[in-house]
C-alpha cells in the first residue's frame, strides 16, 4: 500500500501538509518520500515536472494515480482506505456536508492569505501598488473574521463538529500558516484556540514542518490582518 505511493513536498507548504497529515491519519506511514526545496526552485525539476506539470508542490502519486490536487487526494485516500486508520469523514448528513462545505472554503482561504504573504515574491518591485496591498488585506481580514465566526457556532472542537475529518485535514495547516505569519491570537481566540488544540494531535506532530521544529519564531506580516 504506502510502498506504492510517492510525495515530494516542500516544508511548510500548506497543501504538501494536508496530504501528510492524512496518511498519518490512516496509518500509511513508509510512503516514498522526498524533501524538495522552493528556494532552491526545486519544485520546478524535471523529477515533479514528470507528476505534476505545473510544476508545484506535492507531487504525490499512489500506485498509477496522480493526485496532485491535495484536496482531492485527501478526499481520495480517504475513500481508498476508509477502514484503516482514522475515519475523516463524518456519518451524521449535517456534519458531511459542513465538512466538504469548509474543505472547499479552506481553499479560498488559502488563496487569500498567498496574496497577502507571497505579494512582493510574485509582483515584480515596479508593479507594485498600495491599493493593491491594502485590497489583499482586507479581504483576507475579511476571510479569518468568517473562519472566527464558524468556531463560534460550530458544536465541537472540530470545523464541523465533535469528531476530526478531513476538514481539519485541509484547513489546519492553512490555519498554523496564519500564526505562523504573524496573526494576532487575541485577535481572533477561537482560531487560536482551535490552533493550539490540534497542535499535539500524533498525525499534525508527525507531519510538522521541519523548518518550522529548527525555529519556532515565524513572521509579522500578518500582525495588522
Amino acid at each position: 500500500m504506502a510502498q506504492d505511493m510517492l510525495l515530494l513536498w516542500g516544508s511548510g507548504s500548506p497543501p504538501c501538509w494536508r496530504v501528510m497529515i492524512t496518511l498519518e491519519e490512516k496509518n500509511l506511514q513508509g510512503y516514498n518520500q522526498k524533501l524538495l526545496s522552493f528556494e532552491k526552485g526545486e519544485h520546478k525539476s524535471k523529477e515533479v515536472m514528470d507528476i505534476n506539470p505545473r510544476g508545484q508542490l506535492p507531487a504525490f502519486k499512489c500506485g498509477d494515480n496522480i493526485l496532485n490536487e491535495s484536496c482531492a487526494a485527501c478526499m481520495f485516500l480517504e475513500s481508498q482506505f476508509k477502514s484503516q486508520g482514522n475515519k475523516l469523514t463524518p456519518d451524521c448528513p449535517n456534519e458531511l456536508a459542513l465538512m466538504y462545505q469548509r474543505v472547499m472554503e479552506g481553499i479560498e482561504l488559502n488563496l487569500k492569505s498567498g496574496l497577502v504573504i507571497y505579494y512582493n515574491y510574485k509582483v515584480p518591485e515596479n508593479e507594485r501598488h498600495d491599493t493593491a496591498v491594502k485590497r489583499n488585506r482586507e479581504a483576507l481580514t475579511t476571510e479569518v473574521k468568517l473562519w472566527e465566526g464558524y468556531l463560534e457556532k460550530v458544536k465541537g472542537d472540530f470545523l464541523a463538529g465533535n469528531t476530526f475529518t478531513l476538514a481539519d485535514v485541509c484547513v489546519y495547516p492553512s490555519i498554523s500558516y496564519l500564526f505562523r505569519f504573524g496573526l494576532c491570537e487575541e485577535r481572533y481566540p477561537k482560531l487560536a484556540a482551535y490552533y493550539h488544540r490540534l497542535k499535539s494531535r500524533p498525525s499534525i506532530k508527525a507531519s510538522w514542518p521541519p523548518h518550522w521544529l529548527e525555529s519556532s519564531q515565524g513572521q509579522d506580516m500578518l500582525k495588522g490582518i
